[in-house]
């Protein structure tokens, strides 16, 4: 049993958070729930969604016998989340709104906010690990190789960790749903979300248009081939396949064609025509608005792995700190779709080092 400290469980209303409440009740925790509202709509599908989260959320206070509170940081994540991610798309990039939440919302908004409340710590059902070593706290995987989230996480610092737990850290999935179950929890089977944060399981496309202007343009080969019409550069990603609308073209018979480049400058869409193109291999990138989780970089210049994207093994890479602050990152072997916009995530085996995002991408030589 561990003294008892008072944390602050932020509960999505998903099996995760609701084990990560129960776990940290057992070891002696004066543990309280808090439900955040961080989207508001008038989509009818997204009302009912939120609805029946804080519906999950309260039945499982309810079975634990702890206090839920409520928070609405909507506006917080307007200004500081949802804008910032428009501007990336209207820019022709590829954000990752998980990775500004847990930094300005999970880990800011509602860190600050339990604080105010009297809580010790916060607490959150990532899958990730918190290890001491020496003065340094490191944010490490999660035991579960299939749903460690430290990707996700690499934005945040000592003075965030040092308020944290991660409960599931040393768990595997199935065995969340087998507590959740045994406990009581109505949600213990509960579908995992799998859309971005603010838009849900909705159409991307629709929903973007909905704030973004539609900027047609031409679609061309790596040759300069006009071969179609795309409906908005924000409206893609690099490496997609569906949606691009120009199968069985005339002389272009069996090819499938995915996203390989964007050229802002002349609104084009540029495609290729095999999934293993040259055009959508890169030998390298930079990065900016880095963050290292120790506070600095191990070192001007080091070697370690890195992942371009969730779930993505480790890649061994170096890494070049250059005097603008950005990052030189060099991959032993050319990665597939690098992404401007995205996140860059460095690994020293288990422990995540820090990160970046994806600014520019090198193309592999000829």
């Amino acid at each position: 049993m561990t003294s008892s400290k008072h944390v602050i469980v932020g509960l999505s209303g998903g099996v995760d958070s609701s084990v990560a409440a129960l776990l940290l009740l057992e070891q002696g925790y004066r543990v309280e729930g808090m439900f955040m509202k961080n989207w508001e709509d008038d989509d009818d599908a997204t009302t009912c969604s939120a609805e029946q989260d804080l519906a999950d959320a309260k039945q499982v206070c309810a079975e634990l016998g702890i206090p839920l509170h409520q928070v609405n940081f909507a506006r917080e994540y307007r200004q500081q989340v949802f804008d910032d991610c428009l501007q990336e798309f209207a820019a022709g990039r590829t954000p990752n709104p998980d990775v500004l939440c847990n930094q300005h919302i999970k880990f800011k908004a509602f860190l600050d906010h339990a604080l105010r409340l009297g809580a010790d710590l916060v607490a959150t059902g990532h899958y990730a690990r918190i290890q001491p070593n020496g003065g340094t706290l490191h944010l490490c995987k999660g035991r579960d190789g299939n749903k460690d989230q430290s990707y996700f996480l690499y934005t945040l610092g000592q003075a965030q960790l040092a308020r944290t737990l991660f409960p599931l850290g040393e768990l595997e999935k199935p065995a969340v749903r087998e507590l959740a179950e045994q406990a009581g929890f109505l949600n213990f089977d509960k579908k995992d979300s799998t859309g971005i944060c603010f838009i849900g399981e909705r159409d991307f496309s629709e929903f973007l248009a909905r704030y973004l202007p539609r900027t047609p343009g031409d679609i061309e080969t790596p040759d300069g081939e006009v071969v179609g019409r795309h409906k908005g550069l924000a409206f893609y990603t690099l490496g997609q396949r569906q949606g691009l609308g120009i199968g069985g073209l005339r002389g272009h018979e069996g090819a499938t064609w995915y996203v390989a480049d964007k050229d802002p400058a002349r609104n084009v869409l540029v495609v290729a025509p095999s999934h293993d193109h040259p055009l959508l291999f890169a030998s390298g990138l930079d990065a900016e608005r880095l963050h290292w989780v120790a506070g600095a970089a191990p070192a001007r210049e080091f070697r370690c792995t890195a992942k371009i994207r969730y779930r993505q093994p480790d890649q061994a890479c170096q890494v070049r700190l250059q005097a603008d602050g950005s990052a030189e990152v060099v991959f032993e072997t050319p990665q597939r779709a690098v992404t401007p916009g995205q996140s860059i995530v460095f690994y020293d085996g288990d422990v995540c080092l820090g990160g970046g995002i994806i600014r520019r991408r090198h193309e592999v030589a000829a």
